[in-house]
């Protein structure tokens, strides 16, 4: 591959899975966003989920009924850093910062600011994590 071609950072399977129905194939993402949606992946995976990679994932579902604390947001930053130095080298994390500013909602938004190693362009995604996601946490539920 030309050192210009977007595809020397990776091609793979859109996620979530999208398939093609005039061809008949899956739906393919490449370069940054192959890295965001891989970055997804590797936050929404636990430890121990792949039979075949049992170490692949990262450990914020741990503390996902932790406190909503500056010590639990340094250690959901720990495990980010620590799952991204481990399972993403296309990337170099340059900062990573979580904010409870939703903590009634159950709520927890991840800030990454990463540069990519072989095109030294700088990129940037919120990943939501909802602690109490599909519950009703506010509010009194009204009978029909």
């Amino acid at each position: 591959m030309e050192w210009g071609d977007p595809g020397f950072l990776g091609r793979g399977w859109a996620f979530p899975p999208d398939f093609d129905p005039a061809e008949g194939g899956a739906r393919m993402v490449e370069a940054v966003e192959d890295i965001d949606q891989s970055l997804r992946i590797l936050f929404e995976t636990r430890p121990g989920e792949r039979v075949m990679h049992p170490t692949y994932g990262c450990r914020i579902h741990d503390l996902v009924f932790e406190p909503m604390t500056a010590a639990t947001a340094r250690a959901v930053e720990t495990a980010i850093a620590r799952a991204i130095l481990f399972f993403e080298a296309r990337i170099t994390l340059r900062e990573v910062r979580v904010s409870f500013e939703n903590w009634a909602e159950g709520r927890m938004s991840v800030f990454l600011d990463y540069e990519v190693e072989r095109t030294n362009t700088r990129h940037n995604v919120v990943f939501p994590f909802y602690a109490q996601e599909g519950t009703l946490v506010t509010g009194t539920p009204v009978a029909t």
